[in-house]
Formats: structure tokens, sequence, C-alpha cells
């Protein structure tokens, strides 16, 4: 059964994945229009949300290390699943907004 500490852990990197996943496609899209300061900021502002999603996930990573099992759960494989997708957008993002800034 899994514990309200863990649903709250994977709830934390499913919600900051997705948020820096909406900051990076919002980045491609400021740089489409020129707007390259904003998607700097965008960018900048994903990666705050990328960093904390790792923080937490981190914390799972260290509680299983030192001998607390980590149940296999829909839920965990999910997360992980959206922060991996999302580093994907994070590295997809950045080569678009450098292809913009050539144009």
């Amino acid at each position: 059964m899994m514990t309200e500490e863990f649903e709250m852990i994977c709830m934390q990197m499913i919600t900051n994945s997705g948020s820096a996943k909406s900051s990076y496609i919002e980045a491609i899209q400021k740089a489409k229009e020129g707007d390259f300061k904003e998607a700097d900021r965008l960018m900048d502002e994903g990666d705050q949300f990328f960093t904390e999603a790792h923080g937490v996930h981190g914390s799972l990573l260290a509680k299983e290390a030192s001998g607390e099992k980590t149940e296999f759960s829909l839920i965990l494989m999910h997360a992980e699943d959206q922060m991996a997708s999302t580093e994907m957008a994070k590295v997809l993002a950045r080569e678009l907004i450098g292809l913009y800034q050539e144009k």
C-alpha cells in the first residue's frame, strides 16, 4: 500500500515536470515570435521547476539507498515518464530556440 508521503512525492514530480514542460513549450512560442528575452526567462523558469522535480525524485532514491524499499506503482512510473518527456522537451526547446535565433 502506498503511503501519503510517497503519493505526495510522486505528485510533486508530476506537477513540477508538467510546469517545466509548459514553460519550455511557451519558450519555443516566444522564440517563434522573436521574443528571445522572454524565451530565455521561460527556459530558466522551466529549469527551476525541473530542478524541483529532480530534488523530490532524489529523495526517493536516497530513501531506497538507505534501505527503505520503494514499492513499484503506476503513479511512480507515470511520474518518471513525465520527467523523461520533460527532459526531451527541454532539449528540443533549446534546439528550436537556437534555430529561431539564426533566422
